[in-house]
């Protein structure tokens, strides 16, 4: 089978298996009190198969990796908002709103057109040690100065979780095709050991700030993390791993406005999921205590009958039959 196929394949299913585990998650903060434990939540079983598919969701993306470019894998993260609208819905009990439906359609439109652009060939050329240093310690730069306190500290740390991440997928992929190299190189390495400590850094890294993110509201910081990621990597690929799109000046246009349309879609889809519909008559559910990266989508979940209001009598007052 062609390397693209098998990674645009490998890519769908991840995104599939990162979408049911934020589903999975979603509905387990939604029957979850706000001070429940850690160690509790370890004796649900809800709670372990989203880990389940988080960690599954993951080992395709580095499989998917070792057969395409950054350039076509990291934009097909995206899939996850996508997967999770008719999985939400169906989990809430309701019907896909209008929003969701208008960016899913300019979602999936922009990728498609990104996938017409994308180098098809499998990865071959990796990171040098000093690339693997200058791409480590230009992330913590960035991470360094998105971090500071200031305002919009949401979005700003929505940014550096998002460029983390593509920084620790475009190192991966460097450690993938190294590991499957068959050219008898060592398997130990100065390299892979720097490469494989900064994969740990920022894949910790990229959850921590998603969630710091995420404390001030969901829908924006959502769409910065999700395009912020395959900007990031792709501009690796580009500059260090001899990444090119095909088509000459005329992909380059199509490329850009395919762009422009997933980042609409994404943002569209990204409010939705913030305010678990966008149908009138539908209340906003908020997001619950158990989001984590790299889905980050919260589906609201179906609403709880609300408790009777207690009746107070004022003293002194006479009751009239």
């Amino acid at each position: 089978m062609n390397a693209t196929l098998i990674a645009v394949a490998l890519s769908l299913v991840s995104a599939g298996a990162y979408a049911a585990a934020a589903v999975a998650q979603s509905r387990l903060a939604g029957r979850t009190e706000p001070t429940t434990g850690t160690l509790r939540l370890l004796g649900r079983g809800a709670w372990w198969s989203a880990v389940g598919l988080n960690a599954g969701g993951a080992l395709l993306h580095v499989a998917a990796l070792n057969y395409g470019p950054l350039t076509l894998v990291q934009p097909l993260g995206a899939l996850t908002l996508v997967a999770a609208v008719p999985l939400g819905a169906r989990a809430a009990g309701r019907r896909v709103g209008r929003v969701e439906w208008r960016g899913t359609v300019l979602t999936l439109l922009g990728l498609g057109a990104l996938l017409l652009t994308a180098g098809g060939s499998a990865p071959h050329e990796t990171l040098t040690l000093p690339e693997a240093l200058g791409v480590g310690a230009a992330t913590m730069a960035v991470v360094a100065g998105l971090s500071r306190p200031g305002a919009r500290p949401g979005l700003r740390h929505a940014a550096a979780s998002g460029i983390t991440s593509g920084a620790a997928s475009a190192l991966t992929q460097t450690l993938t095709v190294a590991v499957t190299d068959h050219s008898g190189g060592p398997l130990f390495s100065w390299r892979l050991l720097t490469v494989a400590l900064f994969v740990s850094a920022f894949a910790m890294g990229g959850l921590l700030l998603s969630q710091t993110a995420y404390r001030g509201g969901l829908g924006a910081p959502l769409a910065v993390v999700t395009l912020a990621n395959p900007v990031a990597a792709a501009a690796i690929g580009l500059a260090l791993l001899g990444e090119r799109l095909q088509g000459g000046p005329v992909s380059l246009v199509l490329a850009l406005l395919g762009a422009a349309a997933a980042v609409r879609g994404v943002i569209l889809l990204s409010r939705a999921q913030a305010h678990g519909s966008t149908d009138p008559g539908e209340e906003a559910v908020e997001p619950g205590p158990l989001t984590s990266a790299p889905s980050r989508v919260v589906i609201g979940s179906p609403r709880r009958a609300a408790a009777p209001e207690p009746v107070t009598v004022r003293a002194g007052a006479r009751h009239h039959p």
